[in-house]
């Protein structure tokens, strides 16, 4: 998006919330619904003039702290915050603060409704529910007999994902290079960082790909599992987000022919 085509975006948007607020002093003769400017930069602790040139779509830089206070006086809902702050181009810090640990029973059914091995992971890929398939298929994680269920420290850590992952070395540096995406945008997540010290510690391989800072997606395609018991399996990867919350992941492994 054209950086001028996103700020008159910015500002339509602060336009159009600073007209849905009641006034709280409502009197005298207005020639436009809402808060006047001067009254919204009041409720804000913010310049008038800072405001008027946001609205007018100038190039401003507006800090995080100044985009959260501003979001507070306007009263915006959750996913209101989000577009303010993505329109101006800015991480909210609330966001990262947002996850919960507690997941919604339809949220951690959803696994079970699918035939073929599925999981859910939370924000630090630890496996919060999965299938039948899946518990079958992933030896040493996510079967009845299994203490951790962090896939990092699965792969990384685990003997059994060596014998079980075709091309496990490859498969584990993408995956570090997958988190690394996730961590970015949490920095301050004390869980996140904590997963990462212990594996810093405990593998060299993991030491060796956090140090290289390699960033990448996460991407789906072919899956190659050695079994121990089945043999060579083949499947397609498919990783779903949920919309409520974005760090949540949905992966599906759909089989295929060998």
């Amino acid at each position: 998006m054209h950086d001028a085509h996103r700020r008159q975006l910015l500002g339509a948007f602060i336009r159009a919330h600073r007209a849905r607020l009641t006034p709280a002093r409502p009197g005298g003769r207005r020639r436009t619904p809402g808060l006047r400017r001067e009254e919204l930069a009041d409720a804000a602790g913010l310049g008038v003039t800072w405001i008027t040139w946001l609205e007018q779509g100038r190039d401003v830089q507006a800090s995080a702290a100044a985009l959260g206070r501003l979001a507070e006086a306007l009263q915006l809902s959750v996913a209101e915050r989000a577009s303010l702050f993505d329109l101006a181009d800015r991480k909210d810090p609330r966001a990262a603060m947002d996850h919960s640990d507690g997941l919604a029973p339809a949220l951690l059914a959803l696994p079970a409704l699918v035939s073929a091995p599925a999981y859910l992971l939370d924000h630090a890929w630890t496996a919060r529910a999965w299938n039948e398939a899946a518990a079958a298929l992933f030896a040493g994680w996510l079967d009845d007999d299994a203490g951790d269920r962090n896939l990092l420290r699965y792969v990384f850590l685990h003997a059994a994902a060596r014998d079980l992952i075709v091309g496990w070395e490859a498969r584990a540096r993408r995956l570090a290079a997958e988190f690394r995406a996730d961590f970015h945008r949490r920095p301050a997540d004390a869980a996140m960082q904590a997963l990462v010290d212990g594996l810093r510690r405990d593998s060299t391989l993991f030491a060796q790909c956090w140090d290289q800072q390699d960033v990448l997606h996460r991407e789906g395609g072919e899956r190659r599992f050695r079994h121990p018991v089945r043999g060579e399996l083949g499947f397609v990867q498919t990783t779903l987000l949920v919309a409520a919350q974005l760090e949540i992941k949905l992966v599906c492994l759909a089989p295929q022919s060998l």
